[in-house]
């Protein structure tokens, strides 16, 4: 069995929708790692719907208000957690409506846009995947998570092959990311709080956690 469909099996089915996150430093394959967790999801006759923070971002006039470069400004004002929460956690609560709105904002025009609702059947296994999802905001959301463990040596490598940035984490061009970062890794501690911690640095993930699959499959 693989990692994801072992992943699929201990996620239990419930009379709402579960919600599952997937949190890991920027590159450390969170979109990926989430649309192989939906594929086996399907494969084992599960509704999966996967929602994207990014989606969710804020725009640029807020997420830069404290500095071009602020890492604070990284970690707290990249992210509209408030719309969040309206459009697609609170309605996933017991007794909720189930009915979300999976986007809101285009990063590329840095404007909003008007996404049309699901419904979510209550079955189904809803996976956020993004950046800072175990902050103190947004923790007890989830009934399961997965923190990607990643150094930023190999998150910086990846970043610069898919978006041009320089491959030295400690380049002061990308020191707001990973300085964000690593202020959220010391004060939210997500490798402690997620249920699942997986090593996603080499060609196959690995879950760190004592009960794992025996076979993991490359997700990169």
């Amino acid at each position: 069995m693989d990692l994801f469909a072992w992943l699929i099996g201990e996620t239990p089915r419930s009379e709402r929708p579960v919600l599952l996150a997937v949190d890991g430093v920027d590159a450390s394959g969170k979109t990926t790692f989430a649309a192989a967790l939906a594929a086996a999801g399907r494969d084992a006759g599960r509704t999966v719907v996967v929602v994207h923070e990014d989606d969710f971002l804020n725009p640029r006039r807020i997420r830069h208000r404290r500095g071009r470069d602020s890492p604070e400004g990284f970690l707290h004002d990249s992210y509209d957690l408030a719309a969040l929460a309206e459009k697609v956690l609170d309605p996933l609560l017991p007794g909720g409506t189930r009915r979300i709105v999976p986007r809101i904002f285009d990063h590329r025009t840095d404007a909003s846009v008007v996404a049309e609702e699901i419904v979510v059947p209550a079955d189904a296994i809803v996976v956020v995947e993004g950046l800072f999802l175990h902050r103190d905001e947004l923790v007890d959301r989830w009934d399961l998570s997965v923190y990607l463990d990643v150094p930023f040596v190999e998150s910086a490598r990846r970043m610069a092959g898919r978006d041009g940035t320089h491959p030295d984490p400690e380049h002061p061009s990308i020191r707001r990311y990973t300085d964000g970062q690593r202020l959220y890794l010391s004060t939210c501690s997500p490798r402690e709080r997620a249920t699942y911690v997986v090593d996603n640095a080499g060609a196959s993930p690995r879950t760190s956690t004592a009960a794992g699959p025996p076979s993991p499959t490359p997700v990169r």
